[in-house]
C-alpha cells in the first residue's frame, strides 16, 4: 500500500489523539486547513459536543495566513463568550507554521491559554 500525504497526516493525527483530549473546562482546539480554507473548533471529548466553531468561509480580505489569525482571534472571543480560558491544542497532523500557527497565534493574543 502506497503511503500517500493524507495517510501519513492522519497516522500523525491518531497518535496525538491517543495522547492528547478535550474535557469541559478544557476543550479541545482542533484546525482543519483545505486547500482555500481554515477551520477552528473547540471540542469535549467526554460528551463529544462541539463547543464552538468558526472558518474563514466568510472573510475574503487578506491572504491564507491573515484569514487564519483572524480565525484564531474569533474562536478565542466565542471561547471567552462561553466562560472557557484553557485548551489543548490539536494541531490535527500538521505541521505547526503558517495558517496552524497563525491560528494558534490569533487564539493567544484574545485571551485563550494553552
Amino acid at each position: 500500500m502506497k503511503s500517500t500525504n493524507a495517510s501519513k497526516r492522519h497516522h500523525r493525527h491518531a497518535r496525538v489523539r491517543a495522547k492528547v483530549n478535550g474535557t469541559e473546562k478544557r476543550p479541545r482546539l482542533v484546525v482543519f486547513r483545505s486547500i482555500n480554507s481554515t477551520y477552528a473548533q473547540l471540542i469535549d471529548d467526554t460528551t463529544g459536543a462541539v463547543i464552538c466553531a468558526t472558518s474563514d468561509l466568510k472573510k475574503d480580505k487578506g491572504n491564507k495566513i491573515e484569514r487564519a489569525k483572524e480565525v484564531g482571534l474569533e474562536i478565542g472571543k466565542l471561547a471567552q463568550d462561553k466562560g472557557i480560558k484553557e485548551c489543548v491544542f490539536d494541531r490535527n497532523g500538521y505541521r505547526y507554521h503558517g495558517r496552524v500557527k497563525a491560528i494558534a497565534d490569533g487564539a493567544r493574543e484574545s485571551g485563550l491559554a494553552f
